[in-house]
């Protein structure tokens, strides 16, 4: 394992003058519902009635989900970190599938005078909808302003962070204090589940520049990322226990074609089998999610420990790492890291694991949807 020396404190975003955090979006009460996923699965011919079935998830919280508030707990986390570091730097949020909705922030930016904008997603791991998406999300707000007549800002979408210390440091801490949770008698013992939203084979196999691309439903990039970060929690975890536990990546939330290849397997089915096995304890790792999504709410702590308590398996969920100071800190030294890249001056890798540093700028072909569409921040942009 490599572990690279964090950058110093301070110094200067410049050529940046603005960082736009990009998420998700989600829903805030009942009615906003129906109209948040027609949103998310536009163009793809849903019925509304079937929207509403789907929906059920969320009606059950309150029609909330939870990554509107953790976002806003993000942003203050990193403005008070920018603060306390001297980095003066406002961040602004938008979102691609909800209020505030991403077109609407960057009109705003522009109105404010922001000309050069580092943009962090909310999705640390190479995927379509993880990163190639957000681009085209942010090439059709950059049409948009175009075609209204504005100054068009550069944008820069800030490297995969799946691997730096600050992302990474907090879920160690997490699996360890779920491990506490666990019957005494259970814990070293226990094994970790590492999950993360399954994605199509197809999708999974192209993930990531060409030269990670794979075949047969081996995962590509996303796959790739995903053992590393959790080879190196695992081992970590290990060290400051005292024990080894043995893990697996699994994955959740399918979505789909029932005919359609997806990532496996599933945690319930995972979890199914590791009670057959045995296994004393389980702890549910969502390493694949930057904070409480609705599929780790839903998917983890009520579809999958309610079959833990059918199989009478003792199961724990670790914590996401959402508004964590060790995170924003690692927000902090991304936008430090590239924008002395962008200055022609050194700049200090920082990761752990084996893959290195990811590259800052997407290559052609990386991540291909399934029909092409402009992309911003990449290689292959409309918009220098």
């Amino acid at each position: 394992m490599s572990d690279q020396l964090l950058p110093p404190a301070g110094g200067t975003a410049a050529p940046y003058d603005a960082l736009l955090l990009l998420s998700f979006g989600g829903p805030e009460g009942p009615d906003d519902v129906v109209p948040f996923l027609e949103n998310v699965t536009r163009g793809r011919g849903i019925p509304r009635e079937r929207l509403k079935e789907v929906g059920q998830h969320y009606f059950g919280f309150g029609g909330v989900s939870p990554i509107n508030a953790q976002n806003r707990a993000l942003l203050e986390a990193l403005r008070k970190d920018f603060a306390d570091h001297g980095l003066d730097l406002p961040v602004y949020w938008g979102n691609r599938n909800w209020a505030p909705y991403l077109t609407d922030v960057l009109r705003e930016m522009t109105a404010d005078g922001r000309r050069r904008i580092a943009v962090l997603t909310t999705s640390a791991y190479a995927s379509y909808s993880g990163c190639r998406q957000y681009r085209e999300n942010l090439a059709d707000a950059l049409a948009a302003l175009e075609a209204e007549g504005l100054e068009l800002p550069r944008v820069d979408k800030l490297r995969h962070y799946f691997n730096h210390p600050g992302f990474v440091d907090p879920m160690i801490e997490g699996v360890i204090a779920a491990l506490d949770t666990l019957p005494e008698e259970t814990r070293a013992g226990a094994h970790l589940a590492f999950t993360t939203h399954s994605i199509p084979t197809a999708a999974a196999d192209t993930s990531g520049p060409v030269e990670d691309h794979t075949e047969g439903g081996a995962g590509g990039a996303y796959v790739k990322q995903h053992l590393d970060v959790a080879e190196v929690i695992a081992d970590e975890v290990a060290v400051r226990t005292g024990g080894d536990h043995p893990w697996q990546l699994v994955y959740q939330s399918r979505s789909g074609a029932p005919h359609t290849p997806w990532l496996e397997p599933d945690i319930c089915d995972h979890l199914e089998a590791l009670h057959e096995a045995g296994a004393p304890a389980v702890v549910m790792v969502p390493i694949g999610f930057v904070s409480d999504h609705m599929e780790v709410l839903y998917d983890l702590d009520t579809e999958a420990t309610a079959k833990a308590a059918e199989l009478g398996l003792p199961v724990a969920r670790s914590a996401t790492v959402g508004a964590d100071p060790q995170f924003a800190g690692a927000v902090r030294e991304l936008v430090l890291e590239r924008a002395a890249r962008e200055r022609g001056e050194p700049a200090d890798e920082c990761w752990v694991g084996m893959l290195g540093q990811s590259h800052d700028l997407c290559a052609v072909g990386c991540c291909p949807g399934r029909a092409p569409r402009p992309a911003a921040a990449g290689e292959d942009s409309p918009y220098a």
